[in-house]
């Protein structure tokens, strides 16, 4: 009995810190958004930063509602989950759909159209080599009707389903990337049937405010903020309070932020009085982009890292940004990992510089899973 006892412990001793690290490290999400007009050639993916990794987009035909991939990037979609593997073999690949259109509310009303479509997707994601569907850009708006895309949601699981059973092969993953809320102007999710069909939610935690919306200044991707403004934290807690479990949520990192034009250069707080975008059409960055601008602005500018919304601010004359740098992405990487959520996926990978951010997300993980190894063996004395 004695010898048995030993044995068990030595076990434990040796075993569950390798459990636990190999969870922490393997099952958590670290997505990133790789899209067909980007000027990073897939090629160049760092794909051993990632267990995940989206193509997109693939869109919708009006007439057939079937898929189709523009013929331009059809090379790249078709060699895509062969070239990221060749550095990660173990990366699981998805093919993003851009839905939110008029023609996707049809597809959705009509029962042969979302069959047509159903069919379409599945023999698009074998055909390319992805290991997963993920539905892009659909808000909960009186536009699309929200219980027919529950039953689509329902009609597509059955048919994945269905379809690895009778090939042999692992069943497709079925995600979403949402809205940041799951409800806008009394409109919400079909959330009983996302649950039930969808592996996990992406949820779009920027975009808050943009210049070419809001006559002022705001912070498009806030993890926390006072007042009524939008941030990430308030986001994810009304997610919860649909029922959806933080272990089913995903959250989305910007690697992009927006410039405004400020119409006082001495009122450049948040909530400054703004006249539009700056810089660009729309005020849109990439952070490569943002850092370039800052850099070659003039000798001693930079931008501040703001810990009460855990979002850069860089402000020069007229020109106002926010945007995530590698503190900010830090900061939300820790917050998923704290309120327990699926893991991250950042939008999108041709923004990052020389993978910056990718890599200030991947360092904190490491630091999480030599603390959970390290108390997973002093609990293991413990015992």
């Amino acid at each position: 009995m004695a010898c048995k006892t030993m044995i068990l412990f030595l076990l434990l001793l040796f075993c569950l810190p390798l459990n636990l690290h190999c969870t922490s490290s393997t099952s958590w999400i670290k997505g990133g958004y790789w899209t067909s007009r980007s000027e990073l050639p897939v090629s160049q993916i760092n794909s051993g930063l990632f267990t995940h990794l989206t193509c997109a987009f693939a869109y919708l035909n009006s007439s057939t509602f079937t898929l189709y991939i523009n013929s331009t990037y059809e090379k790249s979609f078709s060699s895509f989950t062969n070239t990221v593997k060749r550095k990660n073999p173990s990366v699981v690949t998805l093919l993003s759909i851009r839905g939110g259109t008029a023609i996707f509310s049809s597809m959705v009303n009509q029962s042969s159209n979302r069959k047509s479509f159903i069919e379409s997707s599945i023999e698009t994601a074998r055909l390319y080599g992805f290991q997963g569907l993920d539905l892009s850009g659909v808000l909960p708006s009186k536009s699309t009707n929200m219980t027919n895309l529950g039953i689509l949601f329902d009609e597509w699981r059955a048919e994945v389903t269905s379809e690895a059973r009778n090939s042999g092969n692992s069943q497709l993953l079925l995600v979403m990337k949402s809205h940041h809320l799951p409800a806008i102007d009394s409109v919400t999710y079909p959330i009983d049937s996302m649950l039930r069909n969808l592996d996990w939610v992406h949820v779009r935690a920027y975009d808050y405010y943009l210049p070419s919306r809001d006559n002022f200044t705001g912070a498009h991707s806030a993890l926390y903020s006072s007042s009524s403004w939008f941030n990430t934290n308030d986001s994810i807690r009304e997610w919860l309070k649909t029922g959806f479990p933080a272990n089913k949520l995903v959250l989305g990192l910007p690697y992009h932020g927006y410039a405004w034009q400020l119409v006082n250069p001495n009122e450049n707080a948040v909530g400054a009085p703004a006249a539009g975008p700056a810089i660009t059409m729309d005020g849109s960055m990439g952070y490569k982009s943002i850092k370039a601008f800052i850099r070659d602005y003039g000798y001693g500018v930079a931008s501040l890292y703001n810990d009460s919304y855990d979002v850069n601010f860089f402000s020069s004359g007229k020109n106002w940004i926010n945007f995530d740098g590698a503190e900010a992405i830090t900061a939300k990487v820790s917050f998923a990992k704290e309120k327990g959520l699926l893991g991250y996926n950042a939008f999108q990978l041709s923004n990052d510089d020389k993978w910056e951010l990718s890599l200030a997300g991947m360092q904190l993980l490491i630091t999480y899973n030599s603390y959970d190894q390290s108390f997973s063996t002093k609990r293991s004395f413990e015992l």
